[in-house]
């Protein structure tokens, strides 16, 4: 199990264009297979913490609940695991791995984190963790950023050494990461929000939803 990794990347470094996409259905579910989407948002309403999917593609925020979108990853998002050991958390040199780009792609999803909803001074330390309790599906999934040089830094998410891992977010906080891939096919990945509130130290929580995403060939 990995220890809380906090996500240091400001919003205001983090600047793309947004691409303009109109969203499909799919077995009931929005179809987002391209532009900025922040899969992970954070927000603290009515005394609890919550979770939904940001949706900026269209250039308009839509927000959804985590199950009512399929996350995907198109075949341009696959690639081979590098020869350099650095990457070895992500399989074999040479294997198939499908990554959704820290760096904004216009032909890929671009999936991160936000906080933004989140005010400063309602959590203590202003804290918040996302869970990544479980995943079901047919390969692994690795969160992960880079350095700038373009290799791994740190990795946030590994179901390869096992789940949960946690992800520390701060109030504010916008960042990106690599979301990769092992398999193609359908994956279901359940997180959670934790945190304490800073008045008492009362502990308050989300639910525990279920994000899809489907990684194609």
């Amino acid at each position: 199990m990995r220890h809380p990794v906090r996500l240091l990347m400001a919003a205001g470094v983090m600047v793309g264009t947004l691409i303009a996409a109109t969203p499909v259905q799919a077995a009931g579910q929005v179809v987002l297979s391209k532009g900025h989407v922040d899969v992970v948002g954070v927000a603290y309403e009515d005394g609890e913490l919550e979770l939904a999917v940001h949706d900026e593609s269209s250039g308009d925020e839509v927000e959804y609940a985590p199950e009512s979108v399929q996350l995907q990853a198109l075949p341009a998002a696959r690639t081979t695991v590098p020869t350099d050991p650095a990457y070895g958390f992500l399989g074999k040199a040479g294997s198939k791995v499908w990554i959704l780009p820290e760096a904004q792609n216009p032909d890929l999803l671009w999936a991160g984190f936000g906080a933004e909803e989140l005010e400063s001074g309602v959590l203590r330390n202003d804290t918040v963790d996302a869970q990544f309790l479980s995943l079901q599906g047919p390969g692994k999934l690795a969160v992960y950023t880079d350095d700038v040089f373009g290799s791994p830094e740190t990795v946030l998410v590994d179901s390869g050494d096992g789940l949960p891992d946690t992800v520390t977010l701060h109030a504010g906080d916008h960042t990106h990461a690599n979301w990769a891939f092992t398999a193609a096919g359908t994956y279901k990945v359940r997180v959670k929000l934790c945190g304490r509130l800073a008045a008492n130290g009362q502990s308050v929580h989300s639910r525990t939803a279920t994000y899809t995403f489907k990684v194609l060939n």
